[in-house]
């Protein structure tokens, strides 16, 4: 199992960026994809999930109307774009799978079966 994020990097505040993530090693449409941030000195947090098709999201409060997260199947990737972005959404952002059956709302970290490699976002000016 293996999940590559990518596309972090320095952006001002204000400004738009989108990370992916490519999944492999296991049957991506089954599962429910969610997006996790940790800045430093801070516990990790979640961000944004997207149920296998792509009909139902959710958000933490903190991103909603800012943040998009996305998924095409045929590509096996996640995307989480970041508009508006603010100093505070500084951290290293990680993707997660979540295998069924989902018994939570896939908000919390213990949910989620697999782990990405973190991509920094960096915001400031």
């Amino acid at each position: 199992v293996q999940l590559q994020a990518s596309g972090g990097g320095l952006v001002q505040p204000g400004g738009s960026l989108r990370v992916s993530c490519a999944a492999s090693g296991f049957t991506f449409v089954n599962y429910r994809m969610g997006w996790f941030r940790q800045a430093p000195g801070k516990e990790r947090e979640f961000v944004a999930a997207v149920n296998p098709f792509g009909r139902s999201t959710r958000y933490a409060d903190s991103v909603k109307g800012r943040f998009t997260i996305s998924r095409d199947n045929a590509k096996n990737t996640v995307y989480l774009q970041m508009n508006s972005l603010e100093p505070e959404d500084t951290a290293v952002y990680y993707c997660a799978a979540d295998s069924p059956p989902w018994t939570g709302q896939g908000m919390g970290p213990m949910e989620y079966d697999y782990w990405g490699q973190e991509t920094l976002v960096t915001v400031s000016s």
